[in-house]
């Protein structure tokens, strides 16, 4: 797998600047534009159209937060489809106890009690995640291995609160 931030020449991070990667996305697209070599051989087309994919795969994966942490957790085998992740007994314990509230709700003002405590469990989680992510950088490679086990362990809790926020929707619509 091509690694994206070392094809853009930038530190690997989980905050990315955007204005950067614009730049960087616009400089390498005319870098590798097709249009540009189409007097080369075939050969060197097939390696500047790659790149150019490359360019567009790059740029849409690191602007987009979400995406961007997946992929870095990705690169260090944290995340798999279909992987089971081991999330804590207290926090599976509370979302189920969320989910079977979810199940017996009947009327708006119970669903709007749940999305009010799902919130609150996503804002606190955001705010670890900001936490975590914020100096990752400068860190050395052991502290950025423990940061990014700690970062996984927040995708899947993310991941989790995503599908009872769609069951919230599901719900609300039926009312």
């Amino acid at each position: 797998m091509n690694n994206y931030f070392e094809f853009y020449g930038i530190p690997e991070s989980f905050n990315v600047e955007p204005a950067m990667l614009k730049k960087k996305f616009y400089e390498l697209s005319k870098l590798y534009h097709p249009d540009f070599h189409a007097g080369e051989n075939e050969e060197k087309q097939q390696e500047i159209l790659e790149l150019s994919t490359l360019n567009n795969k790059a740029y849409q994966v690191l602007t987009d937060p979400a995406r961007r942490m997946e992929y870095i957790l990705k690169l260090y085998d944290l995340v798999s489809e279909g992987a089971k992740p081991q999330l804590p007994t207290d926090f599976l314990m509370e979302m189920m106890e969320i989910n079977e509230r979810l199940m017996e709700a009947d009327d708006a003002a119970e669903l709007g009690s749940i999305a009010a405590e799902v919130l609150a469990f996503e804002d606190d989680i955001n705010q670890k995640l900001g936490e975590l992510t914020t100096d990752y950088p400068t860190l050395d490679h052991t502290a950025q291995e423990d940061r990014r086990i700690k970062i996984a362990d927040i995708y899947y809790r993310q991941k989790y609160l995503l599908r009872i926020k769609e069951s919230l929707d599901t719900f609300a619509a039926r009312l």
